[in-house]
């Protein structure tokens, strides 16, 4: 296993670097649910991020689904791995285990991802899903597997 950050020490490049630099658009999912960069940190290996929940998330009870949580938590944490990532890596999401702690209504949701631990091929994901009122309101591990070559969409 190498060193914690060693591949760090480069110039950040990649997919997620395209998009934040504005040389990429954003992923689709990424633009439903209103993803915006608000820290990375990449020796920490750790990221805040913003997202809109519309009302179009809301379940017949008034809150956000669940199943929104889970794709923001997961487009919380893939991203703090993907940010340290060279430019022919990509690293899917394998297991996502997310705990619902309370309700979340539709406005600003505030997703902080960390990297528990990462080894040769798989890394070990951890997040919290914060309303604009600072209460947690769901939470998640994950574990991702990085790759080569990223598959071209078609």
């Amino acid at each position: 296993m190498s060193e914690p950050g060693a591949s760090l020490r480069r110039m950040p490049t990649g997919p997620f670097w395209d998009v934040v630099e504005g040389r990429a658009e954003p992923p689709p999912i990424a633009r439903l649910l209103g993803f915006r960069l608000r820290h990375v940190d990449l020796e920490a290996m750790t990221i805040d991020v913003e997202f809109t929940a519309t009302p179009e998330f809301l379940n017949p009870a008034g809150n956000v689904q669940g199943g929104m949580l889970a794709a923001m938590l997961d487009d919380t944490m893939g991203p703090a791995l993907v940010a340290t990532l060279g430019p022919d890596e990509w690293a899917p999401t394998t297991n996502l285990q997310v705990q619902f702690l309370r309700p979340a209504g539709p406005g600003t949701l505030i997703g902080r991802g960390r990297v528990v631990r990462r080894g040769g091929t798989v890394a070990f994901l951890a997040g919290e899903l914060e309303d604009a009122d600072g209460h947690v309101v769901a939470s998640a591990v994950a574990t991702a597997t990085v790759r080569g070559v990223r598959p071209v969409a078609g």
